[in-house]
């Protein structure tokens, strides 16, 4: 969790800083239950960049269900806040394989080294 946040706020002082965008993390209540099928709280970055959306998923590790889960959290954002994303991006430094083609099918795309990070 530690690492997290701090890959969290280095991404945000790198991005705001060095390419103008702005970087806000949202932590919501789902009431209906859409994401996890229970009324809970949803945490999900956005990255705002002339006018594109684009939302983000860190973690240390990413699995084929966290894959599904990150889609339900983009449903849920886009839906309650009537605004589609123009991307969709998974970062982490330990991606299951079996994650990488349901990212694929759901177009999400996955970054799991510094190589794959090249053109945000």
């Amino acid at each position: 969790m530690a690492s997290e946040a701090s890959f969290r706020s280095a991404l945000k002082g790198i991005l705001e800083k060095s390419f103008g965008v702005e970087v806000i993390n949202v932590n919501e209540f789902d009431d209906e239950g859409t994401v996890f099928g229970v009324p809970d709280q949803v945490e999900i970055d956005i990255i705002v960049r002339n006018g594109d959306l684009i939302l983000c998923e860190l973690k240390s590790s990413m699995s084929k269900s966290d894959i599904y889960t990150f889609d339900r959290k983009v449903q849920y954002y886009q839906r309650r806040h009537g605004r589609e994303a123009s991307r969709k991006l998974v970062i982490s430094p330990m991606v299951r394989p079996e994650a990488r083609p349901v990212a694929e099918r759901l177009g999400i795309e996955v970054f799991g080294s510094a190589d794959e990070v090249a053109d945000l």
